[in-house]
């Protein structure tokens, strides 16, 4: 489990360990390794995340060593199914991506795609833009408006990638 804060702990992201487990099998260890990504399904507590599920790749994702991008089938069905089977209670939280690298951080395009989905909420809520390094993780939250809540760990590095 890992647990994430922004706010001088105003605002808590609580990582399932399946979630970190779907990470962990996606790193980007070797040269040959391409990026792979999903999107983040959980539950929301006032200021505070949860997330339960992460989708892994699907075939109609395109994948190379610098790039992700969703593909048309498979994560937005997991995502509706979970919507409905839970009566509203696991939803999107956002997006994650793998990047090769230690420590990741952003791209341009992540920024700008985090924006672009950000505006595009119905609840007002945050999108959460999270990036898989082979030692740690980065995670940030983006608002409607396009402004960056970046989260710490609680607990330092990812002893769960820091293999």
């Amino acid at each position: 489990m890992m647990d994430w804060t922004a706010n001088e702990g105003r605002f808590l992201i609580h990582l399932l360990p399946d979630v970190m487990a779907v990470f962990e099998a996606y790193v980007q260890r070797s040269l040959p390794d391409p990026e792979s990504g999903g999107i983040l399904l959980g539950t929301v507590h006032g200021p505070h995340i949860e997330v339960t599920h992460a989708t892994p790749p699907f075939p109609t994702d395109r994948r190379t060593r610098y790039s992700f991008e969703r593909g048309s089938k498979g994560h937005t069905e997991v995502a509706d199914q979970m919507w409905e089977e839970s009566r509203g209670i696991i939803r999107y939280i956002g997006e994650w991506h793998t990047h090769p690298e230690d420590y990741p951080s952003p791209s341009g395009i992540d920024l700008r795609e985090w924006k672009i989905s950000a505006a595009k909420r119905t609840d007002g809520r945050p999108v959460i833009g999270l990036i898989v390094g082979r030692k740690g993780i980065y995670i940030q939250g983006t608002s409607a408006a396009g402004k960056a809540i970046v989260y710490q760990t609680l607990l330092g590095n990812c002893p769960a990638l820091d293999q």
